[in-house]
């Protein structure tokens, strides 16, 4: 690469490529640092696995506690999400709600 010239560093000096404006970057920038992720998009794949989580929970919340299938399927998303070690526990859904980014890179 060839070296900067003096307007192209002033120009870079003001630019913050870690902070993206439409993202409010800032906990995105923390996680990034915190956990060593390699690329952005890694913070992207695990926000989005998040969201499909807690959007799966809301839906098994819908279900009556007593019926068969809910029983099964929150019992294999506790066992799915304690065995990779994103909770601790496998007591209750509750537990899946409050997923964040973090869990997953821990």
């Amino acid at each position: 690469m060839r070296k900067l010239k003096f307007h192209e560093k002033k120009l870079l000096k003001n630019v913050d490529f870690l902070k993206y404006k439409r993202e409010k970057g800032l906990r995105e920038a923390l996680v990034t640092r915190r956990y060593h992720l390699v690329q952005r998009d890694d913070y992207k794949k695990y926000s989005s696995i998040c969201s499909m989580v807690q959007k799966l929970v809301h839906t098994l919340k819908q279900i009556d506690p007593r019926d068969p299938y809910r029983i099964e399927m929150t019992d294999a998303l506790l066992e799915k999400l304690y065995s990779m070690g994103v909770i601790t526990t496998k007591k209750s859904l509750a537990r899946c709600e409050k997923l964040s980014v973090s869990s997953f890179c821990r």
